[in-house]
């Protein structure tokens, strides 16, 4: 059977160079090539939600990859993917930039300009590593082998907006509907998920920061299994600590929560540092949470101009939700929608803290009346945003799949015998 080789290169001269060479070797069978990270995993998550053995054998990832870098593409491609193998090329073949490679995840290091032999040789090895992981996959081992939870963050136009009653709801409804769910609190200095859930656990997102390898094992211990049934990942107790969780660590705890999670939801609170904008940028779904008065919508315009001079996100990327919403305000979604320049969520959340008070004041916001207009539109958000499933998106998405095979993968499928 052939050996399935994706490249992943940014630069044309690459391409060509890359794509030569690897059809030359014995019993390999190169397949259009992808120009960017985003491209990589979109395609690799569309084989992988049909079967580990739609996936190519073998990534091979080019230094000049972008947006982004190398190192880290490898490792989000190791964690979600387990089963491929990753092959890193580069000019750089230092036995310190190998290392770093090696805990990345790749399974091996080709250096520039590109060698027949040395390429073979790697391509050989890597392949029939991944045949023999698929084998053990194929006895019922415990490997997470899923094409990636879908990961949404909650942030706050400004503080007090509502920003982690927004978070919290939506895991719930999430985890209610059947969908194992994971929610991070990475408002890092006042992030206040574990006292609205009343828990109180010794764990907290630092444990995971200085780590590079999080197993399955590492990430479960870490986590803090909910009376609902949701995985939490807290804010650390002492504030200051919060320093530690750094952009690249962010990307790594997230990336291995989606290889483990259907939904991923993450409270990035009001305040965006490094880890915050790592995950924004990373997010399928990015919400930013304001209430219809001057000086929130304000400050939605701000953190959405913000992220764009940062490259983090777009405006047109972004959904703002509006929180407190009553027909007599003169400030109306449309108006917000406007402003901001952003998609604005169909669903508003009503102004109603008389419902929320007892479940806020006690920690159990868990507990809302499944009768209340707050929960009940919160609900309806996480339906509305896809974070819910339900019979008609299940058919969807059966649907979408029959579509893909239609039209084909690419030359990633197994040819048939």
């Amino acid at each position: 059977m052939p050996t399935r080789i994706l490249p992943a290169v940014g630069d044309a001269d690459a391409v060509r160079s890359l794509t030569t060479l690897l059809s030359q070797l014995p019993d390999a069978e190169p397949v259009a090539p992808v120009a960017d990270s985003t491209q990589l995993v979109d395609t690799l998550a569309r084989l992988a939600a049909e079967s580990v053995d739609e996936l190519p054998e073998v990534v091979v990832v080019h230094e000049r990859i972008g947006p982004v870098p190398a190192l880290e593409l490898v490792r989000e491609v190791a964690l979600r993917f387990p089963a491929v193998g990753v092959i890193l090329v580069t000019t750089d073949a230092s036995p310190g930039l190998f290392q770093a490679a090696m805990d990345s995840g790749a399974r091996g290091l080709v250096a520039l300009p590109l060698s027949y032999e040395e390429l073979a040789n790697r391509v050989q090895a890597v392949a029939q590593w991944s045949v023999g992981v698929r084998r053990h996959l194929g006895h019922g081992a415990d490997v997470f082998t899923g094409a990636g939870g879908t990961v949404v963050t909650v942030s706050g136009a400004k503080g007090g907006v509502g920003t982690t009653l927004t978070a919290v709801q939506l895991a719930l409804a999430a985890q209610a509907s059947g969908r194992p769910t994971a929610l991070v609190d990475l408002d890092l200095q006042t992030g206040d998920v574990a006292s609205y859930l009343d828990v109180q656990f010794r764990r907290s997102v630092v444990d995971l920061a200085a780590i590079t390898d999080i197993s399955p094992r590492i990430l479960a211990e870490a986590v803090f299994r909910h009376d609902s049934g949701i995985a939490l990942l807290l804010a650390p107790a002492e504030g200051e600590r919060g320093e530690e969780v750094t952009d690249r660590a962010a990307r790594q705890i997230v990336s291995a929560l989606r290889s483990r999670y259907e939904v991923v939801v993450v409270d990035c609170g009001a305040q965006l540092g490094g880890a915050g904008a790592a995950v924004v940028e990373l997010a399928d779904t990015a919400l930013l949470v304001t209430t219809p008065d001057v000086v929130a919508v304000r400050g939605a315009k701000r953190t959405v101009r913000m992220w764009d001079r940062l490259q983090i996100r777009k405006a047109e990327e972004t959904t703002v939700v509006v929180n407190r919403h009553t027909r007599a305000t003169e400030i109306q979604p449309p108006l917000i929608q406007k402003i901001t320049g952003t998609a604005v969520a169909a669903t508003a959340i009503p102004a109603n803290f008389r419902e929320l008070q007892a479940a806020v004041d006690a920690g159990r916001v868990h507990d809302l009346d499944g009768k209340g207009t707050v929960r009940q539109a919160l609900w309806a958000l996480a339906a509305e945003l896809g974070l819910v499933k339900t019979p008609e998106r299940a058919l969807e998405r059966r649907s979408g799949r029959t579509r893909d095979r239609d039209r084909g993968t690419g030359g990633l499928r197994r040819r048939k015998e």
